[in-house]
């Protein structure tokens, strides 16, 4: 179990293996931190990865279950908030939320396909996908 003061580090490192993992199975050059205007009057907001013209947006989750397999709802009002967040960007722009793999011997189901499936009616337009960093494995959860 990490520390809270290891959560930015575990968060980044998760972020970096994102990123690569899309501009090896994509073939672009993405852009971590990117500031991109949202709202009226517009504001910058960055974004976790986004390519040069901010037409693949993705922000980056690795969150996990609690420790005795209940549900991080702190955690899950901050995948709420990146949907919110995502929901000002132009339609045309791709969304991607991309959640850590996280299981726990309590639970049938990952973190992932937990939150797509009591959350699913918030995403409009967003795609959620959950990446196996050692595994480098990725997946997309709510598929329409």
């Amino acid at each position: 179990m990490n520390s809270n003061s290891e959560n930015p580090k575990v968060g980044k490192a998760f972020q970096d293996k994102v990123k690569q993992w899309f501009e090896t199975n994509k073939g672009i050059m993405l852009i971590s931190e990117c500031p991109i205007d949202i709202g009226t009057p517009p504001k910058p907001h960055k974004f976790d990865i986004a390519d040069t013209y901010a037409q693949l947006v993705i922000e980056c989750k690795c969150y996990t279950w609690t420790d005795s397999g209940n549900i991080p709802s702190a955690k899950l009002r901050g995948l709420n908030e990146a949907i919110f967040y995502f929901s000002f960007l132009p339609s045309r722009t791709e969304k991607v939320l991309v959640m850590a793999y996280a299981i726990h011997p309590k639970r049938e189901e990952t973190l992932a396909e937990y939150y797509c499936r009591t959350n699913g009616h918030l995403f409009g337009d967003v795609k959620v996908m959950e990446f196996n960093p050692i595994t480098q494995k990725m997946r997309q959860i709510n598929i329409k």
